[in-house]
């Protein structure tokens, strides 16, 4: 599946909204290919990599396309990271080439690139940086003459520590750009796709190229607005989607009437992934788009892969699915097998291939003698195969000798309807070792208060047992979340622990 099998009309590849930037096909066909041929001539070469550090505009596919047609290396770089970190992850992918935007101007000058083969700024002008329009202008927008599969350079968020490069060996790369979660979705050439998120994150990058691949339409939120995520459904008539659970949260918050005046009936399938879902909050939205909202559970290693339509998590609240990518296996500590319903660290056997990037140390420590591979999850399966997840491993609580997962707790703070986001984490204490604490993001950051506090606290012992309740709840305007909806607990951890 390739772009040029759909060149030749005025179909959008790329709408951008709400600017409603339209790319077609044939534009990014073209787009793609001069860009190739440019970087070619700056002298990179098949395994080469190149960093990419933009935020979701018209340029950003071109780029990703002219990489992976290349045969190089890809690395989408978090936006929001300070020069620093930026220049962090430009040094460990080994890259050899930055394509970058106006947006970006600020981060750019502090970028060395000396030892770099090519520095690419679209639109503007900054000392020792090539203009992105003066780089292709010359070039042909027909195919490079010794295309190759390239691959996405993935970099974890770094929530545990500084991001790691997670490579897999070209000769792995698929003649397609799909996954098994995507081709689920049943996505096709008269479908219409969004994505709300950045696409520096690993879903969206690959989701949007392999539904661009298929011939669908892909319709790019420039960034997510609870509002203006429904008003692009009615708009481009969106069929298929792929949100995070905060996302549902902000949609379900907004008013009633607010939520009612958008016409969501083109949705034909959604999924959400990234982030545990509270199923109340997954309840709502089934009771409102209907039981198109399905889920899957994997990571960016590609470990494996768990998948469940919206019909069976209504029979199994809570479930991530059964296997579509490896077998799972609960471990304890010990490293043994445990059975059905018990709870132990989740590893994969027969996942896609990976390393991490210079670091062998760390790429042997999550793998078992016979190769299973985990990324610290925790969890259970029942007796019919589903997985469920409890929480990660290194967010355990252990209180008077009784393991806690804040998990469970979380989810029951996000379903109260005065609750935007919460974290759940364990703070010292002098007598149980640890005690339950929590932060909490309202939707009106005004009503924080200790009346608030106490009435949340007495809410959750109503619904769960004591010794999971928070001893004391705070309040923060902003949870440290990135925009795939993973949760920097330790910042909160470091704030609030001591």
């Amino acid at each position: 599946m390739q772009l040029r099998d759909h060149v030749g009309s005025t179909k959008p590849a790329v709408v951008l909204h709400p600017s409603g930037t339209v790319v077609t096909f044939t534009e990014l066909e073209a787009r793609a290919n001069r860009l190739a041929h440019f970087l070619r001539r700056a002298g990179l070469r098949a395994g080469d990599t190149v960093a990419i550090l933009m935020e979701n505009n018209e340029h950003i596919h071109a780029a990703m396309w002219a990489a992976r047609r290349s045969g190089l290396y890809y690395t989408l770089v978090n936006t929001h990271l300070k020069a620093s970190e930026v220049a962090y992850i430009v040094t460990d992918s080994g890259a050899k080439a930055v394509i970058s935007s106006r947006a970006m101007q600020e981060i750019c000058e502090h970028l060395s690139i000396e030892s770099l083969a090519a520095a690419v700024l679209a639109d503007d002008d900054l000392d020792g940086w090539q203009r992105y329009p003066d780089c292709v202008a010359a070039e042909p927008a027909t195919p490079i003459a010794d295309e190759s599969d390239g691959l996405l350079l993935q970099y974890s968020a770094g929530s545990t520590g500084r991001p790691k490069g997670i490579r897999r060996p070209l000769n792995s790369a698929r003649p397609t750009l799909s996954t098994p979660v995507f081709e689920a979705l049943g996505v096709t050439v008269d479908s219409v796709y969004l994505s709300p998120a950045p696409i520096y994150h690993t879903a969206p990058a690959m989701w949007t190229m392999a539904a661009q691949a298929v011939g669908a339409t892909t319709v790019v939120m420039e960034r997510f607005d609870a509002e203006q995520a429904l008003k692009s459904i009615e708009r481009y008539g969106v069929t298929h989607a792929q949100f995070v659970p905060s996302m549902f949260v902000r949609m379900l918050r907004l008013p009633e009437e607010a939520r009612l005046r958008y016409d969501v009936s083109t949705l034909e399938r959604v999924v959400h992934a990234a982030a545990p879902c509270p199923p109340e909050i997954k309840r709502q939205m089934i009771d409102w788009w209907g039981p198109i909202v399905d889920e899957y559970y994997g990571s960016s290693e590609g470990a494996g892969i768990s998948f469940i339509r919206a019909e069976e998590w209504l029979e199994r609240p809570g479930s991530v699915g059964k296997p579509m990518l490896g077998l799972p296996h609960i471990l304890d500590v010990n490293g043994h097998e445990l059975p059905p319903g018990e709870i132990g660290e989740i590893y994969y056997e027969g996942g896609y291939p990976f390393e991490y990037l210079n670091d062998t140390a760390k790429t042997a420590e999550g793998r078992t003698a016979g190769g299973w591979v985990t990324v610290g999850d925790v969890g259970y399966v029942d007796t019919d195969g589903y997985l469920y997840l409890t929480d990660r491993r290194n967010h355990m609580i252990i209180s008077g000798g009784v393991n806690i997962y804040p998990q469970e707790t979380e989810n029951m703070l996000i379903s109260h309807p005065a609750v935007v986001d919460a974290a759940v984490f364990g703070i010292p204490d002098d007598i149980m070792g640890q005690s339950v604490k929590a932060v909490v993001q309202l939707a009106d950051p005004a009503d924080g208060n200790d009346l608030l506090a106490a009435e949340l606290i007495t809410w959750l012992r109503d619904r769960l047992a004591h010794y999971k309740c928070p001893r004391s709840i705070s309040f923060e305007a902003q949870l440290p979340r990135t925009d795939a909806g993973k949760l920097y607990k330790q910042q909160l951890i470091d704030k609030y622990g001591g």
